[in-house]
């Protein structure tokens, strides 16, 4: 069997050596004399600092003259402020969230009881998604949901925190069909769904799906998300109730990059406590996404979130120094998802497990075929050791993923050595930490 290999073989395949670091080039306005201070706002993203630095890079709103500079406290403030004319600055002061409760949104009879009754898998069964009058008042509620916390983000956008505080509370940021967006220095908190659907056709024991991320990436480029944190609050998912055997699943993602959106940097965030953490693509069809979704994902901070460190489809994806906390080995379900034709080159990240997590479980294969791991390392107590990442999937899953990707990286401001990652990740990664 292939467990047979032992792990201290697979970690002596390990390839500690990393990509000379680069000097990190200058930001191109000069920083602000204090912090926090307005020009956090004209801030932009550093030269070649991955993918959202290739071709014209990522300027975001920082040209805005300052009738197209907005601060709000409020979603209404937020909403006008994103309608206005770009390119514009909008800066968020304290807590920005809806004062609207799910009741407010329930129609037609949706009630949650009801619901269940309905579509029991022992009523309703398994081969069909639910149809019929509570499904559609169901649908029809989510719709009154929509309109209120979805806002979109046009192109030419900055949207920043004011401080060390500066919240958005059950709000999804859209940003779709855009180019040229920068988002920082901000904690997204529980956008929550008040009206997940029940799929039993999802998977062999059905599923229960949410429609929300905090931020939703679609059809968009040159965007930068730096330096938030994305939590669920007082609601997390664990949480959550089973109906029918399953989680009730009322969060989706913390940051999603789907439908061919291409030249993404997601630097300096933290992710802590949630499922569904990062996507990148969303289907297995090649038409939208086929040489797109190249994002560069490095120095974040994964804090017992529990899969999707990031998915990937199509993507070349560089995922570099990251730190990756993993307590839980019941919770936790894996780092890396490879998925159809990804091709995820990840390195010098720092992985801490608890003693009953399996180091194998940090790649899962969603049908794709290698990836690139290198200078990696692994803490399992207190001991920091090298990590053959793809080797020690190999060694108990079949079939084998390859060790190539196919690929090398460039845009990247210098790769850390990864027994350096822990500490300064997880002091400098967050909201209240941009500079």
């Amino acid at each position: 069997m292939k467990r047979a290999v032992a792990l201290t073989a697979v970690l002596s395949l390990a390839v500690l050596a990393a990509p000379p670091a680069s000097a990190t080039p200058a930001p191109r306005l000069a920083p602000p004399a204090s912090y926090p201070g307005p020009d956090l706002g004209r801030r932009t993203l550093p030269a070649n600092d991955g993918w959202a630095a290739e071709g014209p890079g990522t300027t975001g709103g920082a040209a805005a003259p300052a009738a197209n500079v907005h601060t709000v406290s409020t979603r209404t403030g937020l909403a006008a402020a994103l309608a206005a004319p770009s390119p514009k600055i909008i800066y968020i002061r304290g807590t920005v969230g809806t004062d609207r409760t799910c009741a407010d949104y329930t129609t037609g009879g949706y009630t949650l009881d009801a619901y269940l009754a309905a579509y029991d898998p022992a009523v309703w069964g398994r081969d069909t998604e639910p149809a019929g009058p509570l499904e559609d008042a169901r649908a029809a509620s989510a719709a009154r949901q929509t309109a209120n916390i979805k806002l979109k983000v046009g192109s030419d956008t900055t949207i920043v925190g004011l401080g060390k505080d500066a919240t958005i509370r059950g709000v999804n940021l859209h940003v779709d069909k855009a180019d040229n967006v920068i988002i920082r220095n901000l904690t997204f908190e529980d956008t929550a769904d008040c009206f997940p659907q029940w799929d039993p056709t999802d998977g062999a024991e059905g599923n229960w799906n949410s429609l929300y991320d905090n931020i939703s990436v679609t059809g968009s480029t040159h965007v930068w998300a730096d330096h938030n944190t994305f939590t669920d609050g007082d609601n997390p998912d664990s949480g959550q109730p089973l109906y029918f055997g399953r989680p009730y699943q009322v969060h989706d993602g913390q940051l999603d990059i789907t439908g061919g959106s291409n030249h993404v940097t997601a630097s300096w965030n933290r992710f802590a406590g949630h499922d569904k953490t990062m996507l990148i693509g969303s289907t297995n069809n090649p038409a939208a996404d086929s040489g797109k979704l190249k994002v560069t994902v490095h120095h974040n901070h994964f804090d017992n979130a529990l899969q999707r460190l990031p998915r990937v489809r199509f993507g070349q994806v560089h995922v570099y120094n990251n730190y990756y906390e993993v307590p839980d080995a019941s919770a936790f379900v894996y780092a890396l998802g490879v998925g159809v034709q990804s091709q995820i080159f990840a390195e010098n990240n720092f992985f801490r497990l608890g003693r009953a997590v399996d180091p194998a479980t940090l790649i899962y294969n969603w049908g794709g075929t290698s990836l690139t791991t290198r200078g990696n390392v692994l803490r399992v107590g207190g001991k920091v050791t090298p990590i053959d990442l793809v080797a020690a999937h190999n060694a108990v899953n079949d079939p084998d993923l390859g060790a190539d990707a196919g690929w090398t990286p460039t845009l990247h401001t210098g790769v850390d050595p990864a027994e350096s990652v822990r500490l300064s990740v997880s002091r400098h990664a967050g909201a209240g930490h941009a500079r």
